[in-house]
């Protein structure tokens, strides 16, 4: 991917100004003019999409009688309006942010990735300059590898930090009429480091936020950093019934993903953490009820349908389970007798195996009791697990 750096202005911005000293020493202006140029950056509100680019227009208007002579700015000719009430000077820094607008909306169709220097930060994210432009890049689109690098450092910190160096971005957004200009160094690094990743991949991971529905988790890189991020599904968490992310992970904590889907046009990864074990249900029914009816080596015997009671609380979940919709018949066909006590309470999996003929296969246990259920649904796996945490809710 090409990569671009950007004429930076250098020197300091004081105050969040505008311009430069040296633009109002060179425009020799008056100083009652020089208040109306200097301008404080006040229009970044907490909200990304209101961040606008600093760059304003000049509150200067031309006069009827005005000139136009043509002046080349990198390269380009540009018309430039020439006028007693306008200085040379201001015209030709007019021309230069239209010839960097331009720029910036090239680089956003294009999808290049350039550099800018990172000049202030506010409670939002960074100040970065373009050229004569100066845009915003919100905290959410920076790379996971500065928080990860300093986990116990705050967003303030880190940004105190980044002040003055070159970071690597993607123009997201370029409005030169609501001057705004956004920027993310996350989709910069996607064009980086998305190549060297393919599905099946296992990687070392850190977890970043977690919520309701899963836990975003920060990939680790051979160069020891971690450079994209990507979504654990609820249900790639474990092999249990998960009811709340938060009781399994937590931010900070370290695991090992495995890459299972990838969206490259929208720039996304999902991951599984449950794939990287054993499934237990599939091990148990291998040990304890084989699938050929013989005995296995953790278990005492083996008990035919037709004289099976069912374990403590299971008649009723299987009764309700034949309320829902798409469960079109619950029976149990086999049981086990393990030698050793895993659980009191009754347990209730669901196995990873795929249907035969609409036949999904749950186990129960509880003590030293193993019951194989055969499940007969048009539902698919992820409608059945739904269907079961409603009836787990509605049984006391």
């Amino acid at each position: 991917m090409p990569i671009c750096t950007a004429t930076l202005a250098l020197g300091s911005v004081s105050g969040s100004l505008l311009f430069s000293n040296t633009d109002i020493a060179s425009s020799n202006l008056h100083s009652s003019s020089v208040s109306s140029l200097l301008s404080p950056v006040s229009n970044f509100s907490k909200h990304s999409q209101r961040y606008c680019c600093s760059s304003r227009r000049t509150p200067w208007v031309c006069s009827a009688n005005k000139v136009t002579s043509n002046t080349e700015i990198n390269g380009q000719t540009s018309p430039v309006l020439q006028d007693s009430s306008v200085p040379p000077t201001e015209a030709v820094r007019q021309a230069r942010r239209s010839a960097d607008w331009e720029a910036a909306r090239s680089y956003r169709d294009s999808g290049f990735i350039c550099e800018g220097r990172i000049e202030g930060f506010n409670g939002g994210g960074l100040l970065v300059r373009f050229h004569s432009l100066v845009g915003f890049l919100p905290f959410p689109q920076l790379s996971p590898s500065h928080f990860c690098k300093e986990p116990t450092k705050s967003l303030q910190e880190i940004a105190k930090g980044l002040t003055g160096s070159l970071i690597s971005v993607k123009v997201i957004q370029a409005h030169e009429e609501s001057r705004k200009l956004i920027f993310s160094e996350k989709e910069a690094e996607w064009s980086k480091f998305s190549g060297k990743i393919k599905v099946g991949d296992i990687l070392e991971a850190r977890v970043g936020s977690v919520e309701d529905y899963g836990a975003f988790v920060h990939l680790r890189f051979p160069d020891g950093l971690y450079h994209l991020t990507g979504l654990v599904h609820v249900s790639e968490v474990s092999w249990d019934l998960v009811q709340d992310v938060r009781d399994v992970l937590t931010e900070g904590d370290e695991v090992k993903v495995k890459i299972i889907s990838i969206h490259r046009e929208k720039s996304r990864i999902t991951l599984s953490i449950r794939q990287l074990e054993e499934d237990p249900l599939l091990e148990t029914l291998e040990k304890v009820i084989p699938q050929d009816g013989s005995v296995g080596s953790d278990s005492e015997s083996i008990s035919d349908a037709s004289n099976i009671e069912p374990l403590p609380g299971l008649e009723t979940i299987l009764e309700e389970l034949l309320q829902e919709d798409g469960i079109i018949d619950v029976r149990i066909c086999r049981q086990g007798f393990e030698k050793r006590v895993v659980s009191q309470d009754l347990q209730l999996w669901l196995s990873n195996a795929p249907p035969i003929n609409q036949n999904f296969t749950l186990l129960a246990r509880a003590g030293r009791q193993v019951q194989e259920i055969q499940l007969t649904t048009s539902l698919d796996q992820e409608g059945i697990k739904k269907a079961l945490q409603r009836v787990l809710e509605r049984v006391p």
